[in-house]
């Protein structure tokens, strides 16, 4: 295990809100000894007791779960240096040391090659590893130009794209619950499967972030990591075993079977909006515009939708749906899985048999399945919910990926192909948005985001789409194990 935690970025609202408390939750734990040495590195003028203040008014503020003996033990391991991270001297001064080290990039993706540079050049000490925050370059190339410098500094098994969706309890509980139970995975496929919805909608709206946010956006923010992710886990194969070589291969899989979109494509499957003057929670909230630090030419999208099909034979004919947003009414974070409706029903039964729906919560962490019953009416059918809150994991989300970060289990970070992969998905929707192909909507904020189109694309069996949005499912492809119809 290393022992040694150097932070860039270390006055940042990332170490404020998660890795400060995650060290102090895994410290908790038992998980941190006393041998445990924090080193934070940034441009604030401090010396060690200045950032030990700040430190501790960030635990106070965002660690208030937490026991105050674990975060003040934190506190006391830690040491501060101001450092540029670009600058060789000044990076090797930060990580000189007995021992290898974790360096954590809790920089702006666009500081990420010149600090990768700097690493390289101050000659981190054997065993290192170094951490990076999503999203993992800005476009494709900068992606593979990133790779490249990892590559001539650590192996790949020393690098850590973190993403710390995949430490969520109910993330991993997609795969337990899809590969531990019988009656799912038989159907987990196109022919019971209609569509999938990924969604990650906020009722907070900008909150200061648009430093780094105005120019990401919704699409690289979230849909280009992390609802990607959640999209492999949903659609990947059984893996042998959910070891880091086993898992990450299946998750490229997926990832490569995503069908390429056109610009054609981009128009009819994307969607990208930002949020005007509204009220939300009882308050009047600034149009995105409005915001400060924002640059309004920019033409920042703060809503992104992107419509996907994989060309495999599990899923031929099944929708996933990838949807994030900022400043709606109501906070929606989940996996939606729309099974297909009935084929049948008996005569004598009245009512509507409503498709089965099995939602994975992940704020909060619930796991509910929608059926339909019998209601208080002889022979009429009700709709039916089953819920279950899953327990609070034994350690939050950072804590387990700085926990892996430390014990050097790569399993949750994201391979290098895979980051790239993932751009590649995405390319020509960030092309034809760049390119003005798809239309900047608005939305009030405190609504449900954009009206909704009056015709969507349907699939169909070729794999074509059509231009009209039809209320009944796509036909089904066959299930695996099985020929086509």
């Amino acid at each position: 295990m290393i022992e040694r935690l150097v932070i860039f970025g270390a006055t940042g609202d990332l170490t404020a809100r998660y890795l400060l408390p995650g060290l102090a939750a895994l410290r908790a734990a038992g998980r941190l000894g006393d041998s445990f040495r924090l080193t934070g590195a940034g441009r604030q003028d401090w010396d060690t007791g200045e950032f030990r203040e700040w430190a501790t008014a960030q635990l106070d503020r965002h660690g208030t779960a937490l026991p105050a003996s674990a975060g003040r033990a934190v506190v006391a391991s830690a040491a501060y240096h101001q450092a540029d991270v670009t600058d060789p001297a000044d990076v090797a001064a930060v990580v000189a040391g007995d021992g290898p080290v974790a360096a954590y990039l809790a920089l702006p993706p666009a500081v990420f090659p010149a600090a990768v540079s700097a690493l390289h050049e101050a000659d981190l000490p054997p065993g290192s590893r170094i951490v990076l925050e999503k999203p993992f370059g800005e476009d494709l190339d900068s992606a593979l130009e990133l790779n490249r410098l990892l590559a001539d500094l650590v192996p790949e098994q020393a690098v850590f794209r973190v993403d710390h969706f995949l430490a969520m309890t109910t993330v991993q509980n997609v795969l337990g619950t899809r590969l531990a139970n019988r009656m799912l995975e038989p159907v987990w496929n196109a022919a019971h499967i209609a569509e999938v919805d990924i969604v990650w909608d906020e009722s907070l709206a900008l909150e200061g972030r648009a430093g780094y946010y105005d120019r990401a956006g919704a699409l690289k923010d979230m849909v280009q990591n992390h609802l990607l992710q959640l999209l492999c886990l949903v659609a990947m194969e059984p893996p042998i075993s959910l070891g880091e070589r086993d898992l990450r291969d299946r998750k490229l899989d997926v990832l490569r079977s995503v069908r390429p979109l056109t610009g054609a494509d981009v128009a009819r499957r994307t969607r990208r909006a930002r949020y005007t003057a509204g009220r939300l929670g009882g308050r009047d909230v600034p149009a995105y515009t409005g915001e400060s630090g924002v640059d309004p030419a920019r033409g920042t999208e703060t809503f992104a939708e992107v419509e996907l099909e994989l060309d495999n034979w599990r899923w031929a004919g099944t929708r996933f749906r990838l949807r994030t947003g900022k400043a709606l009414r109501r906070d929606r974070k989940e996996v939606a899985v729309h099974f297909r409706g009935v084929p049948h029903l008996p005569l004598g039964l009245s009512g509507e048999a409503r498709p089965n729906v099995l939602r994975f919560g992940l704020d909060p962490e619930t796991l509910s399945l929608d059926l339909t019953g019998i209601g208080a009416s002889a022979h009429t059918l009700a709709p039916l919910m089953l819920t279950a809150r899953i327990d609070p994991p034994e350690l939050p989300a950072y804590a387990r990926l700085l926990l892996d970060v430390l014990d050097g289990n790569a399993t949750l970070s994201i391979r290098g192909d895979e980051a790239e992969e993932a751009w590649r998905v995405l390319t020509p929707v960030l092309s034809a948005w760049s390119a003005g192909l798809v239309p900047l909507e608005e939305y009030p904020a405190g609504s449900d985001g954009p009206r909704e189109r009056t015709s969507q694309p349907t699939p169909t069996r070729e794999g074509r789409t059509d231009g009209t949005r039809s209320t009944a499912a796509a036909e089904p492809a066959a299930a695996p194990g099985q020929p086509p119809g």
